[in-house]
This record gives structure tokens, C-alpha cells and sequence, in this order.
């Protein structure tokens, strides 16, 4: 395993989810040294004393992202909207892994750019996939009991009370209201839908029916590649999760359902249920330490050379879902039928 000398720079890493991300990294690897930056140097601060890390100011708004010019990182996380792409350029200028959390599927054009003009700059890491992979990798590891996959379709529930702070606010409004229409695959065919053919029915790990939408994550890019399904299509309920309801803190629920020729030859449909009682912070920032660590050469295999890559291209399933087991979540099989 290759020592890291330089932190890792989590830029938002005093929000809700950046603090867990950095505690997660520390976890997994103690030694590996972390700087939280933000525009509020005093927040960034307060919360790197707590994790016993380094902190900085930074300004997305500018090129040098008003860092000290000596300063020396091994990545850098991103976990606000980079409006002007100037963190992406900074990691490119100093040949470091590029981490980010906050795309939808219509606005990864702007990254791809910036990668495409300089390949070989340093590896970029299209990390927007829901909590950070916390339902693609499930997906994956789930559809390996399938010898070919006819329709794929994964729900999720975001509690109410479990959005975090105001930047995770900002990409939720932005990705929901920004975008015209959400990219499905139909008869495999990639489809942007909007308006009534968006809607859908959320059932919660309870029964509870929830009203939800067509969402546009980079899951289901990432689906239609590694699986080669012919429908795939992802919704989000913005609801009571099935723990409030019982009088429990909120959770974060992900259901899924395959439909295909199972391995033994029988068509049949699963359904998977995955939970975690503690919401959505600890699996994103789970995830985002999973891709940090691979990006490193931590885990995994080597350090990613100059790339563009997705998540679920660099790290094994069965990896990522035992990981998640460590950390809370819990999985569950519901056979449908077959």
C-alpha cells in the first residue's frame, strides 16, 4: 500500500456530508492525512479540530481557488456545485484525482470537456451517482443472479428531515427543476422524460404507497453500460421514511427490482430492500472514501492513471457492499416471483 504524503483536499468538507466523508477516510485509513476547505474558514476549522485534520479557506470562484500557492494535495473532493470548473483545472494542473458528487446525468458534459482537452492530465472520478454509488453498487452486486436483465428499476426515499445542508438543498432544486426531462432506457433506447409520464408510485420497505419522480442521477449511465438492461429507469420519493412512520429516527431506504433470465435459465423478477437507519450522509460519504481510496491506489489496485471514469468501472461490487454492511446499512431479499 502506497504511503500518501500530500492531504487529501475535501473542499465543502464542513457540510453535513463533507464531515462524514472525512470521517470515513480517516476510518478506512488513519494515516491518510485530510485538509477541509470552505468559504467559511472559521466553520472549517471548527470541524477539523473535531476530526484532528487540517483546514483552509477556499473560493470556488477562483482560478487558484485562493489556496496557499505551495500548498500540495493528493486529490481533491468537491462537495458543492464547482459552477466554474476551477477545481477540476486545479487537480489537472497538479496531475491529482479529481472527485466529484454533485452532477446530474444532464450536466456531465461540462466535466467531460474539460477532461477531454487534457487526457492526460489527471484521473476525473464522475462520483454523482445516488449517495455516491449507494444504490448502483447493490444493483450490480444483485444482478449477477441474472444471465441477461430485461428491465432494471431502482427506487429510492430521501426522508424529509434527511437533506442536509444547504448545498445538498441546492443540487436537489437545481437537478430536479434545472433539467427539462430525466434520461430513462426504454426497449433500450435512452429516453428523456417529463411531466405525467415522469410520475411513479414509491412502495416503501413497510408497504406504504409514496407518490415519486423520474430522478436524474448518473446511475442509470452507469446501469446501461454494466448491464446491458433493456429498461432502466430511477425514482426518488421526497417522503416519511418507513422508520419515522414506526416513530424511529429517519432512514434512507433503496429498492430494487430485476427483472430477466436468472442464471439457472427461468425468467423471474427480485426484489432488494436496503436500508440505512442513520439516512443518507453516512452512505455518501461511505462512498465518496471508497472512490478516494481506489483513486489512491488504497484498495483495489494501483493508483488510477489519467482518466475519465465511473465509480462502479474501479471498484469491485462486492467490495463496496461489504463496506456498506461495516457501516450500517442492511440488505434484504424480497423473491417476487420465479
Amino acid at each position: 500500500m502506497p504511503s500518501i504524503q500530500h492531504p487529501v483536499l475535501i473542499i465543502g468538507g464542513s457540510g453535513v456530508v463533507g464531515v462524514q466523508a472525512a470521517a470515513a477516510i480517516r476510518r478506512l485509513h488513519p494515516s491518510l492525512p485530510v485538509t477541509i476547505a470552505g468559504r467559511d474558514l472559521g466553520k472549517a476549522q471548527a470541524v477539523a479540530e473535531r476530526l484532528g485534520v487540517e483546514a483552509l479557506a477556499a473560493d470556488l470562484s477562483r482560478p487558484d481557488l485562493g489556496l496557499p500557492s505551495d500548498a500540495l494535495f493528493s486529490a481533491v473532493i468537491v462537495f458543492v456545485k464547482d459552477d466554474w470548473s476551477h477545481a477540476l483545472r486545479f487537480a489537472q494542473r497538479h496531475g491529482i484525482p479529481h472527485l466529484s458528487v454533485s452532477s446530474g446525468a444532464f450536466e456531465i458534459g461540462i466535466e467531460a470537456a474539460r477532461f477531454i482537452h487534457a487526457p492526460q492530465a489527471a484521473p476525473v472520478v464522475l462520483t454523482s451517482q445516488w449517495l455516491a454509488g449507494a444504490a448502483l453498487f447493490p444493483t450490480l452486486e444483485y444482478a449477477k443472479a441474472f444471465r441477461s436483465i430485461e428491465t432494471l428499476h431502482v427506487g429510492v426515499l430521501l426522508d424529509e428531515q434527511d437533506m442536509g445542508g444547504q448545498a445538498a438543498l441546492t443540487d436537489y432544486e437545481r437537478i430536479t427543476q434545472s433539467g427539462s426531462a430525466t434520461l430513462t432506457l426504454k426497449d433500450g433506447r435512452f429516453v428523456w422524460i417529463a411531466g405525467e409520464e415522469a410520475t411513479a408510485r414509491y412502495r416503501s420497505v413497510d408497504g406504504v404507497e409514496l407518490p415519486a419522480t423520474a430522478y436524474g442521477p448518473l446511475d442509470v449511465l452507469s446501469l446501461a453500460t454494466a448491464t446491458d438492461a433493456k429498461n432502466i429507469r430511477f425514482d426518488l420519493a421526497f417522503d416519511v421514511s418507513a422508520s419515522r412512520r414506526a416513530g424511529e429516527p429517519f432512514s434512507t431506504e433503496s429498492v430494487i427490482a430485476i427483472e430477466g433470465v436468472l442464471q439457472s435459465g427461468e425468467r423471474g423478477t427480485r426484489r432488494y430492500e436496503v436500508v440505512h437507519p442513520r439516512g443518507q450522509a453516512p452512505l455518501t460519504a461511505l462512498g465518496v472514501a471508497l472512490a478516494t481510496e481506489r483513486a489512491l491506489g488504497l484498495a483495489g489496485g494501483e493508483a488510477l492513471k489519467a482518466g475519465l471514469y465511473f465509480p462502479d468501472g474501479i471498484i469491485d461490487p462486492a467490495y463496496y457492499v461489504g463496506r456498506m454492511k461495516e457501516f450500517g446499512a442492511t440488505f434484504t431479499e424480497v423473491k417476487a416471483n420465479g
